[in-house]
């Protein structure tokens, strides 16, 4: 989940960046997918679309922390379900199709524009993609495939083999013990702030992708940069 879309992420010092970023051969993505609230938007729910767009994205993240603070996991399939419910409670929706809607949509989520032609610049220069995200496989690999860039990636990462949500340590951890890559050897991207920071604490090198221009969070782990979108990725890892 939050990880792939449009409304959410960089734009910093590009000199330091691109010496200290361009010889990372890995590259995890979390930012290439437009968002569900996109669609929500389009939906009959009316003005209620904004609220529960918001309401549901606040409630998915905070029900992966305090399960990971329970000792609870589950997968995020059904987390995501969970927290669609209690919005839809919270809003008086009853109707059940808007759920099933809601949920489908989730698994057929379009690229923001830039990024098929920016990933293929990567992969061209030699550069290893992977996707490490919150969702579960069976989640995952119907959006992976619906978008497209499936064959973009080396490999995509979910944290179910963990059993932990992120931020936790275990989670980036999966990084090298699958893909054999060091934690300063990878370039992490992500649209949340906050799994921004987890992933810079954890030792990645991490450009947070602030699509919105929202304020950065005060938490542990030092950024290495913002970028507005994609497009000026390929700069900033010396990539012609």
């Amino acid at each position: 989940k939050g990880a792939l879309k449009q409304n959410v992420w960089i734009n910093q010092t590009l000199g330091y960046i691109v010496n200290v970023l361009r010889s990372f051969p890995f590259i995890i993505l979390l930012v290439v997918l437009i968002p569900v609230s996109r669609f929500i938007v389009g939906t009959a729910i009316g003005p209620k679309a904004d609220a529960l767009s918001d309401m549901w994205r606040s409630k998915q993240i905070q029900y992966t922390w305090l399960r990971n603070s329970m000792g609870a996991y589950a997968p995020f399939w059904q987390v995501t379900g969970e927290a669609l419910d209690h919005c839809l409670a919270a809003h008086a929706i009853t109707d059940a199709s808007v759920r099933e809607k809601l949920m489908s949509a989730y698994l057929a989520l379009d690229p923001f524009p830039e990024v098929p032609g920016v990933l293929d610049r990567l992969a061209n220069a030699g550069k290893r993609l992977a996707i490490l995200s919150n969702g579960n496989p069976e989640m995952l690999d119907p959006m992976v495939k619906a978008s497209g860039l499936a064959n973009r990636f080396e490999a995509v990462l979910s944290v179910d083999a963990a059993k932990v949500f992120k931020v936790d340590p275990r989670t980036y951890r999966l990084v090298e013990k699958t893909l054999g890559v060091k934690p300063n050897r990878v370039c992490f991207l992500s649209s949340n702030c906050w799994d921004a920071h987890g992933a810079a604490q954890f030792g990645f090198n991490v450009l947070w992708v602030n699509r919105a221009g929202a304020p950065d969070d005060n938490l542990p782990g030092t950024l290495a940069g913002q970028l507005k979108d994609l497009s000026g990725l390929p700069a900033m890892l010396g990539v012609a």
